[in-house]
């Protein structure tokens, strides 16, 4: 079977797990109650949005309780102050709002708001419960990546390993937590916790809650994999243990919705239509940013048309600084993982003359870092204020506006 050119080989399940497969209903029952509990989130962000905190952007403490409380199990914890990481299930849920795309995050510093993507939310509600479902199984498993809740990504924190890794200690009766002190600690750095709670979520496993002790997070029972879980284990694997995959997923490649159809339509007919997420649309016009250092700030104009090579000269010019080091452009993406530009000096692309100010997904509020010279280590917040229409004009970047003294590049010690 092909995909893209790219041979997948199916580790096929035995005949038991197949007839498990074909006949596993899914709607808003099951399997598991992921369905509901996301339909429950995007409802609470709403059209309005929410302020999110934070430099991972997360849902605000204050409503925390009352998101967990709409939830089909919300979860039990005895903490005077809890953050998001405290509600399992909102964090995995969290993890697939951003990496689907549904949700964006706009503006900077205390003005920050999680919002939804009207035009996503829109293919979203063509899908049907099937294509629902295996679209967030995707995006947890194919775009879930763990920076998005504020912790380290790479191979180790790829989402199919640690839940086959987390099925292979889960013998046939069960596995009991609470109570084994080792267990407890252990579950919280692998899989960890959000994991459990989206394996929960998904009906891949069932679990049994216990009762927090005082002071302290969520505890679990008892966990049980489900023969459900074990069969979709079963067929997914050797797509996940491909090199192929494996590689795309350490190098950020792209990985679009509806990978893993070939693998799953034979078993589930009704799994047809993908997500889609709309392209960046690249607006031709003057991008006017605040860009600040320390206590001084310049408001530089830029067309559209110009690469960040450019921009970087007339940041450097505005500051009076020499333009005699390396330097690196970082943002956010739209699904909350931290992108970088680089010098055209330096090994690793996307380079800076190569990339246009129209090319990044920016939207007014947004932040870039611009990290100049890696050894004193610069560093200018460059703000999206607005984006003007077109100035035939303005055709390189021009300071509209001066706020206070730079630092010196090169302060003489000796005075």
């Amino acid at each position: 079977m092909e995909n893209k050119g790219n041979v997948i080989k199916i580790l096929d399940p035995s005949l038991e797990k197949q007839h498990i497969l074909r006949n596993q209903v899914i709607d808003d029952k099951g399997p598991g109650t992921i369905l509901p509990d996301f339909e429950t989130l995007l409802n609470s962000i709403g059209q309005q949005g929410i302020k999110v905190s934070g430099k991972h952007n997360f849902i605000t403490l204050k409503l925390l309780p009352q998101i967990n409380a709409q939830m089909t199990h919300p979860v039990e914890i005895d903490l005077k102050r809890p953050i998001q990481k405290s509600y399992p299930y909102i964090n995995g849920l969290y993890l697939l709002v951003r990496a689907s795309g549904l949700a964006v995050v706009t503006g900077s510093g205390t003005n920050q708001k999680m919002t939804i993507d009207n035009e996503v939310l829109q293919s979203w509600k063509t899908l049907n419960p099937t294509e629902r479902y295996f679209t967030l199984l995707e995006t947890w498993l194919l775009k879930g990546r763990q920076e998005i809740i504020g912790e380290r990504s790479g191979y180790s924190g790829f989402p199919f390993l640690k839940w086959e890794d987390f099925f292979k200690r889960i013998p046939d009766k069960g596995l009991k937590i609470a109570g084994n002190k080792e267990r407890e600690r252990s579950i919280n750095y692998l899989p960890g916790l959000y994991t459990i709670a989206l394996l929960d979520l998904f009906g891949l496993i069932s679990l049994k809650h216990a009762k927090p002790e005082k002071g302290k997070g969520w505890r679990i029972a008892e966990v049980q994999r489900t023969p459900f879980g074990d069969a979709l284990l079963t067929l997914l694997s050797e797509y996940f243990r491909g090199k192929d995959f494996i590689e795309s997923y350490i190098n950020e490649s792209e990985i679009v919705f509806g990978a893993l159809q070939p693998i799953l339509q034979p078993f589930f007919p009704e799994k047809r239509k993908n997500l889609i997420i709309p392209e960046h649309k690249i607006h031709d016009g003057i991008y006017v940013f605040k860009v600040s250092i320390d206590r001084a700030w310049r408001q530089i104009a830029i067309p559209g048309q110009m690469d960040l090579d450019v921009f970087s000269a007339g940041i450097l010019d505005a500051f009076d600084f020499e333009h005699d080091h390396l330097y690196m452009f970082s943002y956010k993406n739209r699904f909350g993982i931290l992108e970088h530009v680089n010098h055209p000096y330096t090994e690793e692309p996307p380079f800076t003359n190569e990339v246009t100010i129209g090319d990044l997904p920016l939207n007014p509020g947004n932040l870039m870092i611009f990290l100049f010279d890696f050894g004193d280590n610069w560093e200018f917040d460059v703000k999206l204020e607005r984006i003007n229409p077109p100035d035939p004009k303005i055709k390189k970047p021009v300071v509209t506006e001066s706020h206070g003294e730079p630092p010196e590049q090169y302060p003489d010690w000796n005075e």
